[in-house]
């Protein structure tokens, strides 16, 4: 039985924020005024779990949104009608329970008619293995390379991501 999707709500906030920011560096680090400045370009913001203490959350930006991420314009600048996958969190009690794969499902279903790709990155340097396989299974492959954030001046070492894609069923 897959997880019940439902729209994330403000009463999400601490917990996401909480959740979110005990993957990074997977994810990027968010505090209320990023959060704030996420929801105007969101498409999709998903939740499983209950209200207040979600299992997981997804969200997602479309086309021709007012959006800084240097991931999400080298997704512009190659596809026209995409839904772009810019973070999913999932919490470490509820792995292995498909709740991810619930939120990426809602994310396709949501999607059909309005795009023709799903695209996302997975870092490649440092390597996100767990990750580059769970989109393997799903369908996702590999359409591009890049080092969007540049020269980590503590490492000397430019982070690099893959980003992946795949087909939105049709209507």
């Amino acid at each position: 039985m897959s997880p019940d999707i439902r729209d994330l709500t403000t009463a999400d906030d601490a917990s996401l924020l909480a959740l979110n920011n005990v993957e990074v560096p997977r994810v990027t680090a968010l505090d209320e005024a990023a959060l704030k400045r996420y929801r105007p370009v969101l498409r999709d913001a998903l939740a499983v779990g209950a209200e207040g203490d979600p299992d997981g959350f997804c969200w997602t930006v479309g086309p021709d949104a007012d959006y800084w991420s240097a991931n999400y314009a080298w997704t512009s600048r190659h596809y026209s009608r995409f839904v772009y996958l810019d973070r999913v969190v999932v919490a470490p009690r509820a792995r292995g329970r498909g709740v991810a794969r619930a939120l990426y499902d809602a994310v396709s279903a949501r999607a059909v008619g309005t795009a023709d790709w799903f695209v996302l990155e997975v870092n490649t340097r440092p390597r996100n293995d767990e990750s580059l396989a769970f989109h393997a299974r799903l369908g996702f492959e590999e359409v591009g390379r890049a080092e969007p954030y540049g020269i980590d001046p503590a490492t000397g070492v430019a982070a690099e991501v893959a980003y992946l894609a795949r087909p939105v069923p049709s209507p």
